[in-house]
């Protein structure tokens, strides 16, 4: 297909069942979620090998919330396609959240995936269907629609982890993300994203240099919560100075990475947010690179 039928403003201009996409989008979604766990290796982080810095959660307990989440972001993408106000995705994806609880006994293995992913899958289909957004990136599609109710959410959110930290650290996390566009997917994970396929590179190798790329600049609220400013800033320079010596170009860089992975668990060091936007960037390439 050329590369003109597979830009926003094509994909827009085609007619299309909006349901048939809406099961589209939510596939790119869970496949994202799916290379996002079964990844290897991840500093810190659940992998098919270990569990990295989490005692509470294993490579099953990811696969089993995946599972579960079928349909959710199908549903997300449907009420963006219809131009549905923020509160409508709130109340989905917030439903998408027991659905997880249900399936992990409680442990929170999405959150921030199901609010990242799914703001993108509704942006995607609102864009489908509004010949006005036809030229935006899905992550602007979601700052013009609804950034400003997402961003006055964080004032009526209940006390979490996140705004915690937001209080203390004046760390924007995921809902400053969502509401600015998704400007760390957009300007670091996706252009890294591409430029590691683009050099030849697996998906898997591929989304890992990702990954070091967004922990290198992500002020990841994940890390903030369990080690302070300290414990970011141990991350963030550990990350950079694996990019700067080559990063996954580099030969022996899993074993370098395997490294980085026990120094981050004696620390109790978990780069979540980093994860959520490395499947984030793997979700926005299918939303802006293929016909869906």
């Amino acid at each position: 297909m050329e590369a003109a039928a597979c830009s926003p403003a094509a994909f827009a201009a085609r007619p299309r069942d909006p349901h048939a996409d809406c099961f589209r989008l939510e596939r790119l979604c869970l496949e994202a979620l799916r290379h996002e766990a079964m990844a290897w290796p991840k500093p810190g982080l659940v992998t098919p090998v270990d569990s990295g810095s989490h005692s509470d959660m294993h490579i099953g307990t990811f696969l089993a919330s995946i599972d579960a989440l079928r349909g959710s972001f199908a549903m997300l993408a449907l009420a963006g396609a219809r131009g549905l106000p923020f509160t409508v995705l709130q109340a989905i994806g917030i439903e998408a959240e027991r659905k997880m609880l249900r399936a992990t006994g409680g442990v929170n293995t999405h959150r921030g995936a199901i609010f990242n992913l799914g703001l993108l899958a509704a942006a995607a289909a609102r864009r489908r269907a509004d010949a006005a957004l036809a030229q935006l990136d899905c992550g602007a599609v979601v700052a013009r629609v609804w950034g400003a109710d997402i961003a006055a959410g964080r004032r009526k959110s209940p006390a979490s982890h996140g705004n915690n930290v937001f209080k203390k650290f004046a760390a924007g996390g995921a809902r400053t993300e969502a509401a600015d566009g998704f400007p760390t997917v957009y300007n670091i994970g996706l252009p890294s994203l591409r430029r590691h396929l683009a050099a030849g590179h697996d998906r898997e190798t591929a989304q890992i240099g990702t990954l070091l790329a967004l922990m290198e600049h992500l002020p990841d609220t994940n890390l903030l919560w369990r080690d302070g400013a300290g414990g970011l800033d141990f991350v963030r320079h550990s990350a950079a100075a694996f990019n700067r010596a080559g990063g996954v170009d580099a030969p022996g860089w899993r074993d370098r990475l395997l490294a980085l992975h026990r120094a981050f668990v004696e620390r109790n060091l978990s780069p979540g947010g980093s994860a959520d936007l490395m499947a984030a960037s793997w979700a926005a390439h299918g939303f802006e690179t293929f016909s869906l």
